[in-house]
């Protein structure tokens, strides 16, 4: 072989292994170049609901987390579906953060029609904290207790309304499986959103809400709302007081909510680490903390592959709950 043809050989070679270097050293150096810009977290869900407050709250810890602004955008609608659709299709860049929450895994039993899929077109992230949920009433419903609830219900069954943040969502779920529980007819009253339905059980519109604990605290606080039982298996501690439906005569009964993050499909694993890693940075940070725990959020923080079989075992438990309800 000549000296040429030895040369252009090594050339050819030199020039391909320069390659595979750059596009092995690629994600790597993406994953520690990101995030270059502003990050937008998607949330599904109106202002002032239960998942809106947590996602400010989280966002506001990623950004100390980042040095970059993460920008939080409603995109509200169709019990969340809206949203995670234009998450599902965004690009794989790390710059769009998507909070799912228990209403989405919902929506795969009651939505026929999805445009997309929670399992195949999203990468988990982490979940972030789960919530309870609180029964509320109007001051005006006189029942004190679950059981008063109970009774009233079967002697007007179908006369006393229910609201909700819409058919799909988590405190449709809840009231759904109260119903079932219970034994009682209840009529439901869908909103356009948490925040509306909230507004209705203020007002009187309705009487009754199994709202988001992180929602209606406040509220009970002031004592412009009753509460009569929370939803968890054991009294909590910012609510001591308050019995949980289980113990009011309905033992196993649990209802509410969980939050967590995903991004789309085929967002490289390097920046889903480091995406994670801010998250769970602002989960710690002592001012985030505190802002959550005493709004009764449980922070949960657990692993990308723990998260997604927690996803699966979700949609399969609400399909059971759900199943003959769906919407189209």
């Amino acid at each position: 072989m000549t000296e040429r043809k030895l040369a252009m050989n090594f050339h050819r070679s030199g020039t391909t292994a320069l390659v595979l270097l750059c596009l092995l050293w690629q994600p790597a150096a993406w994953a520690q170049g990101y995030p270059a810009k502003p990050v937008r977290f998607l949330v599904s869900f109106s202002a002032g609901s239960g998942t809106d407050t947590i996602g400010r709250i989280v966002a506001g810890g990623m950004a100390q987390a980042f040095g970059q602004q993460v920008v939080v955008e409603n995109r509200a609608g169709a019990a969340g579906n809206i949203g995670a659709e234009i998450a599902a299709k965004s690009p794989p860049d790390g710059y769009t953060l998507f909070l799912v929450n228990m209403g989405h895994a919902a929506s795969v039993t009651l939505y026929e029609k999805l445009t997309y899929d929670l399992v195949r077109d999203f990468a988990p992230v982490t979940q972030l904290a789960s919530s309870p949920s609180i029964v509320v009433v109007h001051p005006s419903l006189p029942v004190k207790s679950i059981s008063e609830l109970v009774k009233l219900a079967k002697a007007r069954p179908g006369a006393i309304h229910y609201g909700s943040g819409g058919i799909g969502t988590p405190t449709f779920v809840a009231g759904e499986l109260f119903k079932m529980q219970a034994g009682v007819d209840l009529l439901h009253v869908p909103y356009k959103s948490g925040g509306e339905a909230i507004i209705g059980v203020i007002t009187g519109e309705v009487p009754l809400y199994l709202a988001p604990l992180s929602t209606a605290l406040p509220l009970v606080q002031q004592g412009r709302l009753r509460a009569l039982a929370v939803t968890t298996i054991k009294r909590l501690a910012v609510l001591p007081e308050y019995p949980t439906v289980a113990e009011s005569g309905y033992p196993g009964f649990q209802a509410g909510n969980w939050y967590g993050l995903m991004v789309p499909s085929k967002t490289p694993r390097e920046t889903i680490v480091t995406i994670r890693n801010a998250a769970i940075k602002a989960l710690n940070d002592p001012g985030v903390n505190k802002r959550m725990t005493d709004l009764g959020y449980i922070i949960i923080a657990d692993q990308p592959e723990e998260f997604a079989a927690h996803i699966r075992s979700e949609i399969a438990s609400l399909a059971k709950i759900l199943k003959g309800l769906r919407v189209n």
